[in-house]
């Protein structure tokens, strides 16, 4: 008996050590683990026929998105994607061919009535290249590792500056506008297109008192790449797309949205990744890194200074406080 014990012992710890082993081991293909920013090449005629557009002053080199592949278990890759707009949705695995070098993955679509989508891509030089196939066209797409954005130093902030005036100044004006300036408000009555601010930003605080009609669905870009959600949210669940919520990423730790018609406000820390949001004077979310961009993004330049973005081509919406501090570079 005690002989029999012994040997189901050995036996364990064999399995125990080879299962070790393999985990201690490189998986082929892992190369590809971590964050990575996209740039995807649509032409003209492409947009078109599958009814895309750009945001507000999109990179004129493409469209962004954005993607993170990780390692579940002992050799399964799995991951996270972002389009040019939705929200971050989940890869149940990605899929790797050591003979021809190339991983592979499909996902459904978010926001259009079309097949699942499908990934093709190759690692070389520290560097993605490949293409998706969206409702029949053959996207061509590249990728680059995404900056951690770690700051060794804390800041130190600089003077105020006001962005709202009565000739909207600090703002480039696009072709669609539907924001006015009215007794010191920024108005947005209708869907219309975004406001970006001409300068760019690191580092800073953000301070802004806005409201909108029931319905009604905007946000702030931060750095033009991650949407700070506001939205008719009074009373919903908790969740990542709610006011105040990181599009599709962090959700606020309580939801305090006021009801539709009412002044709300925000009070938004960047630095580098890591976000603080206090919404109505109640801290909502507490120093979250930001994993990548969110959809609707400017660019995938995550490194980059970016500009403020507000979104008014979903709805009505009104800021009658939009005032930046920026850290001293």
């Amino acid at each position: 008996m005690k002989k029999m014990k012994n040997i189901f012992l050995l036996l364990v710890f064999a399995l125990f050590a080879q299962g070790y082993a393999s985990a201690q081991s490189p998986v082929e293909g892992s190369e590809v683990i971590g964050r990575w920013d996209l740039t995807f090449a649509i032409e003209d005629n492409a947009m078109k026929e599958l009814g895309l557009f750009r945001h507000g002053l999109m990179d004129s080199e493409g469209f962004p998105g954005w993607l993170e592949v990780k390692l579940s278990g002992f050799s399964t890759f799995v991951g996270s994607y972002v389009g040019y707009e939705g929200s971050a949705r989940p890869i149940s695995q990605v899929h790797y061919s050591p003979k021809e070098g190339k991983y592979h993955f499909t996902i459904p679509p978010q926001w259009m009535n079309v097949d699942d989508i499908y990934f093709e891509f190759s690692l070389k030089d520290n560097k993605l290249s490949g293409y998706k196939i969206l409702d029949g066209h053959k996207l061509q797409w590249t990728g680059v590792r995404a900056p951690d954005l770690k700051r060794e130093k804390p800041p130190v902030w600089g003077n105020p500056k006001n962005l709202l005036d009565d000739n909207m100044s600090r703002w480039i004006i696009p072709a669609n506008n539907k924001f006015r300036m009215e007794k010191g408000v920024l108005v947005n009555p209708e869907a219309g297109g975004n406001l970006v601010t001409k300068e760019k930003f690191n580092d800073f605080k953000l301070s802004m008192e806005f409201r909108y009609p029931e319905g009604s669905n905007s946000g702030v870009y931060l750095r033009g790449r991650y949407e700070v959600q506001i939205e008719d949210s009074y009373g919903l669940d908790i969740g990542s797309m709610i006011t105040g919520g990181v599009y599709g990423f962090v959700e606020p730790a309580v939801n305090v949205t006021k009801k539709a018609g009412e002044w709300q406000t925000f009070e938004i820390t960047l630095v580098g990744r890591h976000v603080t949001i206090v919404h109505n004077g109640v801290e909502i979310i507490s120093n979250r890194p930001i994993p990548g961009i969110t959809g609707g993004s400017l660019d995938s330049r995550e490194g980059a200074p970016g500009p403020i973005m507000l979104q008014g081509d979903h709805g009505a919406v009104e800021f009658s406080k939009i005032v930046i501090t920026p850290a001293i570079d």
